[in-house]
Protein backbone atom coordinates (compact mmCIF):
# COMPACT_ATOMS: atom_id res chain seq x y z
CA UNK A 1 0.00 0.00 0.00
CA UNK A 2 1.24 3.48 -0.84
CA UNK A 3 1.47 6.22 1.79
CA UNK A 4 -1.54 7.99 0.30
CA UNK A 5 -3.62 4.80 0.32
CA UNK A 6 -2.84 4.24 3.99
CA UNK A 7 -3.59 7.90 4.73
CA UNK A 8 -6.89 7.78 2.85
CA UNK A 9 -8.09 4.53 4.43
CA UNK A 10 -7.27 5.68 7.97
CA UNK A 11 -8.59 9.22 7.49
CA UNK A 12 -11.84 8.37 9.32
CA UNK A 13 -9.87 8.73 12.55
CA UNK A 14 -8.89 12.23 11.52
CA UNK A 15 -12.54 13.22 11.07
CA UNK A 16 -13.41 11.91 14.52
CA UNK A 17 -10.45 13.68 16.07
CA UNK A 18 -11.39 16.89 14.25
CA UNK A 19 -14.82 16.75 15.86
CA UNK A 20 -13.23 16.27 19.28
CA UNK A 21 -10.69 19.04 18.67
CA UNK A 22 -13.40 21.47 17.52
CA UNK A 23 -15.33 20.61 20.67
CA UNK A 24 -12.20 21.42 22.67
CA UNK A 25 -11.89 24.79 20.95
CA UNK A 26 -15.60 25.49 21.50
CA UNK A 27 -15.25 24.67 25.20
CA UNK A 28 -12.17 26.89 25.49
CA UNK A 29 -13.81 29.75 23.57
CA UNK A 30 -17.01 29.41 25.64
CA UNK A 31 -15.08 29.58 28.90
CA UNK A 32 -13.14 32.61 27.66
CA UNK A 33 -16.31 34.38 26.53
CA UNK A 34 -18.09 33.64 29.81
CA UNK A 35 -15.17 34.94 31.83
CA UNK A 36 -14.87 38.07 29.67
CA UNK A 37 -18.58 38.90 29.80
CA UNK A 38 -19.32 38.03 33.43
CA UNK A 39 -16.28 39.39 35.23
CA UNK A 40 -16.04 43.02 36.29
CA UNK A 41 -12.41 43.17 35.19
CA UNK A 42 -12.54 41.95 31.62
CA UNK A 43 -8.97 40.71 31.24
CA UNK A 44 -9.01 38.97 34.63
CA UNK A 45 -12.23 37.22 33.66
CA UNK A 46 -10.70 36.28 30.32
CA UNK A 47 -7.70 34.78 32.10
CA UNK A 48 -9.90 32.75 34.46
CA UNK A 49 -11.91 31.50 31.48
CA UNK A 50 -8.71 30.40 29.76
CA UNK A 51 -7.59 28.45 32.85
CA UNK A 52 -10.95 26.69 33.27
CA UNK A 53 -11.14 25.94 29.53
CA UNK A 54 -7.61 24.53 29.45
CA UNK A 55 -8.37 22.20 32.37
CA UNK A 56 -11.31 20.68 30.48
CA UNK A 57 -9.41 20.96 27.18
CA UNK A 58 -6.22 19.35 28.40
CA UNK A 59 -7.37 16.68 30.82
CA UNK A 60 -10.64 15.23 29.57
CA UNK A 61 -11.04 15.81 25.84
CA UNK A 62 -7.33 15.58 25.07
CA UNK A 63 -7.17 12.02 26.40
CA UNK A 64 -10.22 10.99 24.37
CA UNK A 65 -8.60 12.44 21.25
CA UNK A 66 -5.39 10.59 22.12
CA UNK A 67 -7.23 7.25 22.22
CA UNK A 68 -8.48 7.78 18.67
CA UNK A 69 -4.99 8.83 17.60
CA UNK A 70 -3.66 5.62 19.14
CA UNK A 71 -6.19 3.64 17.09
CA UNK A 72 -5.10 5.45 13.94
CA UNK A 73 -1.43 4.72 14.66
CA UNK A 74 -2.29 1.05 15.30
CA UNK A 75 -3.94 0.80 11.87
CA UNK A 76 -1.11 2.71 10.15
CA UNK A 77 1.44 0.41 11.76
CA UNK A 78 -0.40 -2.67 10.51
CA UNK A 79 -0.65 -1.17 7.03
CA UNK A 80 3.04 -0.26 6.64
CA UNK A 81 4.27 -3.57 8.10
CA UNK A 82 1.74 -6.05 6.70
CA UNK A 83 0.54 -4.11 3.66
CA UNK A 84 -3.18 -4.58 4.43
CA UNK A 85 -5.97 -2.92 6.37
CA UNK A 86 -9.30 -4.33 7.63
CA UNK A 87 -12.51 -3.18 5.91
CA UNK A 88 -13.76 -1.31 8.99
CA UNK A 89 -10.61 0.44 10.16
CA UNK A 90 -12.41 2.57 12.74
CA UNK A 91 -13.85 -0.44 14.52
CA UNK A 92 -10.57 -2.36 14.21
CA UNK A 93 -8.63 0.58 15.60
CA UNK A 94 -10.98 0.95 18.54
CA UNK A 95 -10.68 -2.79 19.19
CA UNK A 96 -6.87 -2.59 19.08
CA UNK A 97 -6.91 0.19 21.66
CA UNK A 98 -9.47 -1.67 23.78
CA UNK A 99 -7.36 -4.84 23.80
CA UNK A 100 -4.30 -2.89 24.85
CA UNK A 101 -6.07 -0.15 26.81
CA UNK A 102 -3.85 -0.50 29.86
CA UNK A 103 -0.73 -0.41 27.69
CA UNK A 104 -1.99 2.56 25.69
CA UNK A 105 -2.96 4.41 28.88
CA UNK A 106 0.44 3.70 30.38
CA UNK A 107 2.06 4.97 27.21
CA UNK A 108 0.02 8.18 27.49
CA UNK A 109 1.95 8.86 30.68
CA UNK A 110 5.23 7.40 29.43
CA UNK A 111 5.14 9.72 26.39
CA UNK A 112 6.18 12.64 28.60
CA UNK A 113 9.19 10.62 29.75
CA UNK A 114 10.08 9.74 26.15
CA UNK A 115 9.87 13.43 25.25
CA UNK A 116 12.10 14.11 28.25
CA UNK A 117 14.68 11.62 26.99
CA UNK A 118 14.91 13.32 23.60
CA UNK A 119 14.99 16.74 25.24
CA UNK A 120 17.85 15.61 27.48
CA UNK A 121 19.77 14.67 24.35
CA UNK A 122 18.76 18.00 22.83
CA UNK A 123 20.12 19.93 25.79
CA UNK A 124 23.37 17.97 25.62
CA UNK A 125 23.83 18.72 21.93
CA UNK A 126 22.86 22.37 22.47
CA UNK A 127 25.37 22.79 25.29
CA UNK A 128 28.11 21.50 23.00
CA UNK A 129 27.11 24.00 20.32
CA UNK A 130 26.92 26.82 22.88
CA UNK A 131 30.37 25.88 24.12
CA UNK A 132 31.67 26.91 20.71
CA UNK A 133 31.02 30.41 21.98
CA UNK A 134 29.65 33.55 20.50
CA UNK A 135 26.40 34.30 18.80
CA UNK A 136 27.02 31.67 16.12
CA UNK A 137 27.21 28.92 18.74
CA UNK A 138 23.98 30.05 20.39
CA UNK A 139 22.22 30.24 17.02
CA UNK A 140 23.36 26.75 16.06
CA UNK A 141 22.24 25.45 19.45
CA UNK A 142 18.80 27.03 19.05
CA UNK A 143 18.39 25.56 15.57
CA UNK A 144 19.36 22.10 16.78
CA UNK A 145 16.91 22.36 19.68
CA UNK A 146 14.12 23.48 17.35
CA UNK A 147 14.76 20.60 14.96
CA UNK A 148 14.79 18.01 17.74
CA UNK A 149 11.66 19.46 19.37
CA UNK A 150 9.84 19.24 16.04
CA UNK A 151 10.66 15.60 15.39
CA UNK A 152 10.07 14.48 19.02
CA UNK A 153 6.30 14.37 18.49
CA UNK A 154 6.71 12.14 15.44
CA UNK A 155 9.15 9.89 17.27
CA UNK A 156 6.72 9.48 20.17
CA UNK A 157 4.02 8.40 17.70
CA UNK A 158 6.45 5.99 16.07
CA UNK A 159 7.33 4.56 19.49
CA UNK A 160 3.61 3.95 20.04
CA UNK A 161 3.49 2.21 16.67
CA UNK A 162 6.36 0.00 17.81
CA UNK A 163 4.36 -0.85 20.96
CA UNK A 164 1.40 -1.96 18.81
CA UNK A 165 3.71 -3.94 16.54
CA UNK A 166 5.15 -5.85 19.49
CA UNK A 167 1.85 -7.19 20.78
CA UNK A 168 1.94 -8.68 24.24
CA UNK A 169 5.33 -7.20 25.14
CA UNK A 170 5.94 -4.98 28.17
CA UNK A 171 4.84 -1.42 27.40
CA UNK A 172 7.80 0.18 29.15
CA UNK A 173 10.30 -2.14 27.45
CA UNK A 174 8.76 -1.57 24.00
CA UNK A 175 8.78 2.18 24.58
CA UNK A 176 12.45 2.11 25.57
CA UNK A 177 13.22 -0.09 22.59
CA UNK A 178 11.41 2.39 20.34
CA UNK A 179 13.51 5.26 21.69
CA UNK A 180 16.76 3.32 21.25
CA UNK A 181 15.65 2.40 17.74
CA UNK A 182 15.93 6.04 16.70
CA UNK A 183 19.43 6.47 18.11
CA UNK A 184 20.54 3.18 16.55
CA UNK A 185 19.21 4.12 13.10
CA UNK A 186 19.32 7.92 13.19
CA UNK A 187 21.17 8.25 9.86
CA UNK A 188 18.47 6.31 8.01
CA UNK A 189 15.69 8.21 9.75
CA UNK A 190 17.08 11.71 9.12
CA UNK A 191 15.68 11.55 5.59
CA UNK A 192 12.29 12.17 7.21
CA UNK A 193 13.29 15.73 8.10
CA UNK A 194 12.63 17.06 4.61
CA UNK A 195 9.14 15.58 4.62
CA UNK A 196 8.37 16.88 8.14
CA UNK A 197 9.59 20.45 7.68
CA UNK A 198 8.59 20.85 4.03
CA UNK A 199 4.99 19.81 4.62
CA UNK A 200 4.89 21.81 7.85
CA UNK A 201 6.02 25.06 6.20
CA UNK A 202 3.66 24.62 3.25
CA UNK A 203 0.77 23.89 5.60
CA UNK A 204 1.50 26.96 7.74
CA UNK A 205 1.83 29.26 4.73
CA UNK A 206 -1.41 28.15 3.06
CA UNK A 207 -3.72 27.23 5.96
CA UNK A 208 -2.23 29.64 8.50
CA UNK A 209 -2.30 32.55 6.06
CA UNK A 210 -5.95 31.99 5.14
CA UNK A 211 -6.96 31.69 8.81
CA UNK A 212 -5.12 34.89 9.73
CA UNK A 213 -7.05 36.83 7.09
CA UNK A 214 -10.32 35.27 8.25
CA UNK A 215 -9.77 36.03 11.96
CA UNK A 216 -8.61 39.57 11.17
CA UNK A 217 -11.90 40.24 9.40
CA UNK A 218 -13.96 38.66 12.20
CA UNK A 219 -12.17 40.55 14.99
CA UNK A 220 -13.12 43.82 13.33
CA UNK A 221 -16.61 43.22 14.73
CA UNK A 222 -15.34 43.22 18.34
CA UNK A 223 -13.89 46.70 18.96
CA UNK A 224 -14.41 46.37 22.74
CA UNK A 225 -12.08 43.39 22.90
CA UNK A 226 -9.48 45.17 20.73
CA UNK A 227 -9.67 48.22 22.98
CA UNK A 228 -9.31 46.20 26.19
CA UNK A 229 -6.26 44.35 24.90
CA UNK A 230 -4.69 47.58 23.62
CA UNK A 231 -5.22 49.25 27.00
CA UNK A 232 -3.61 46.34 28.82
CA UNK A 233 -0.70 46.37 26.36
CA UNK A 234 -0.12 50.10 26.89
CA UNK A 235 0.06 49.52 30.65
CA UNK A 236 2.62 46.76 30.14
CA UNK A 237 6.28 47.46 30.74
CA UNK A 238 7.71 44.88 28.35
CA UNK A 239 8.66 45.55 24.74
CA UNK A 240 6.13 43.07 23.33
CA UNK A 241 3.27 44.82 25.08
CA UNK A 242 4.46 48.27 23.99
CA UNK A 243 4.52 47.13 20.36
CA UNK A 244 0.72 46.68 20.47
CA UNK A 245 0.17 50.43 20.41
CA UNK A 246 -2.58 50.61 17.80
CA UNK A 247 -5.90 48.86 17.09
CA UNK A 248 -4.39 47.49 13.87
CA UNK A 249 -1.44 45.90 15.70
CA UNK A 250 -3.73 44.40 18.36
CA UNK A 251 -6.18 43.07 15.78
CA UNK A 252 -3.36 41.55 13.71
CA UNK A 253 -1.74 40.04 16.82
CA UNK A 254 -4.99 38.41 17.96
CA UNK A 255 -5.71 37.20 14.43
CA UNK A 256 -2.28 35.56 14.27
CA UNK A 257 -2.73 34.05 17.73
CA UNK A 258 -6.14 32.51 16.95
CA UNK A 259 -4.93 31.44 13.49
CA UNK A 260 -1.95 29.58 14.93
CA UNK A 261 -4.18 27.80 17.47
CA UNK A 262 -6.68 26.67 14.83
CA UNK A 263 -3.92 25.92 12.30
CA UNK A 264 -2.25 23.61 14.81
CA UNK A 265 -5.52 21.66 15.08
CA UNK A 266 -6.14 21.48 11.33
CA UNK A 267 -2.51 20.61 10.59
CA UNK A 268 -2.56 17.84 13.22
CA UNK A 269 -5.79 16.40 11.79
CA UNK A 270 -5.33 16.74 8.02
CA UNK A 271 -1.62 17.12 7.20
CA UNK A 272 0.32 15.48 10.01
CA UNK A 273 -1.21 11.97 9.53
CA UNK A 274 0.00 11.93 5.92
CA UNK A 275 3.51 12.91 6.99
CA UNK A 276 3.36 10.36 9.81
CA UNK A 277 2.65 7.47 7.43
CA UNK A 278 5.95 8.05 5.62
CA UNK A 279 7.91 8.58 8.83
CA UNK A 280 6.33 5.50 10.42
CA UNK A 281 7.10 3.37 7.35
CA UNK A 282 10.81 4.25 7.50
CA UNK A 283 10.90 3.87 11.27
CA UNK A 284 9.26 0.41 11.32
CA UNK A 285 11.42 -0.81 8.44
CA UNK A 286 14.56 0.25 10.30
CA UNK A 287 13.34 -1.38 13.51
CA UNK A 288 12.39 -4.68 11.90
CA UNK A 289 15.67 -4.92 10.00
CA UNK A 290 17.85 -3.75 12.88
CA UNK A 291 16.01 -4.32 16.17
CA UNK A 292 17.87 -2.79 19.13
CA UNK A 293 19.71 -5.26 21.34
CA UNK A 294 20.08 -4.98 25.12
CA UNK A 295 23.62 -3.68 24.64
CA UNK A 296 22.22 -0.70 22.72
CA UNK A 297 20.18 0.31 25.77
CA UNK A 298 23.32 1.04 27.75
CA UNK A 299 24.52 3.65 25.27
CA UNK A 300 21.37 5.75 25.71
CA UNK A 301 21.27 5.11 29.48
CA UNK A 302 24.69 6.73 29.80
CA UNK A 303 23.40 10.08 28.56
CA UNK A 304 19.80 10.05 29.83
CA UNK A 305 18.81 9.71 33.52
CA UNK A 306 15.14 9.53 32.47
CA UNK A 307 15.94 6.53 30.29
CA UNK A 308 17.57 4.77 33.25
CA UNK A 309 14.48 5.37 35.39
CA UNK A 310 12.23 3.89 32.70
CA UNK A 311 14.58 0.90 32.52
CA UNK A 312 13.99 0.30 36.20
CA UNK A 313 10.21 0.43 35.71
CA UNK A 314 10.45 -1.94 32.75
CA UNK A 315 12.39 -4.39 34.92
CA UNK A 316 9.67 -4.21 37.57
Amino acid sequence: MTNFEVYKKTFIFSWVRLGIDLLQIAVLAGCMAAGFLLAGEKLVGLGIGVIVGLIIFGIVLHFVSYLYKAGQIAMMTGAVTAGTLPDNVLQAGKQAVKERFTTVSVYYVVTSAISGIFHEISRGVTSIANAAGGEAGNTIGSIITGVIDTIVAYLCDCCLGWVFYNQGANAFHCTLQGAVLFFKNWKALLKNLGRIFGMGLASFAVIGGALTALFYAVLGSFPELISAVQKAAQNSSNDAGQSLNSPFAVQLFLALLFAVILWSVLHAVFVRPFVLVGVLRNYMAAGIQNTPAESDFGEVAKISPKFRKLQEKAAQ
